[in-house]
């Protein structure tokens, strides 16, 4: 099944968002409420997001792929115009559309989670079942670079 045809089938009973304001709001609210890290989805350009919450599936898209260096682990990754996962607390899997470069090749990622909340490491799996753990902090300290970025830009419009 195409990741299209995948979210068509999920769209009924779901909670869809448009734009990009209430779209990364709604992308943020969603990580928190299942307690992982805020960073883990640094999308700008959000277009639409959805939840079933029956089902547990997720949907983002955006205009076109991007992609985000997190600089505490030095870890570069592709963000598909379409990121799909099933979410449940502490986890989503079976995702589409996230990859992480791994030397001079792209990998893609299909579930993240943090097994015991106690130990502070968030772990990263492919399709075929190899993963590597990585610190909670190194996801949330971006997140909180970010907002500290957008402060400054929320002044300027205030004619001092």
């Amino acid at each position: 099944m195409s990741t299209q045809s995948l979210i068509e089938s999920q769209r009924e009973g779901a909670e869809v968002s448009y734009g990009a304001d209430i779209c990364k709001e709604q992308s943020m609210t969603l990580l928190e409420g299942i307690h992982l890290p805020k960073g883990l989805l640094p999308l700008a350009a959000i277009e639409e997001v959805g939840y079933n919450r029956a089902t547990g599936f997720v949907w983002l898209k955006q205009k076109k792929s991007t992609t985000h260096v997190f600089k505490a682990i030095g870890k570069t990754v592709s963000y598909g115009p379409e990121v799909t996962a099933f979410v449940e607390d502490r986890r989503m899997k079976r995702m589409t559309g996230v990859k992480s470069r791994e030397f001079l090749i792209w990998v893609s990622i299909s579930d993240m989670y943090i097994d015991d909340p106690e130990s502070k490491r968030i772990t990263f799996k492919t399709p075929a079942g190899i993963g590597r753990s990585f610190p909670v902090s190194a996801f949330q300290a971006e997140e909180e670079e970010e907002e500290e970025e957008e402060k400054p830009e929320a002044k300027e419009g205030d004619g001092k």
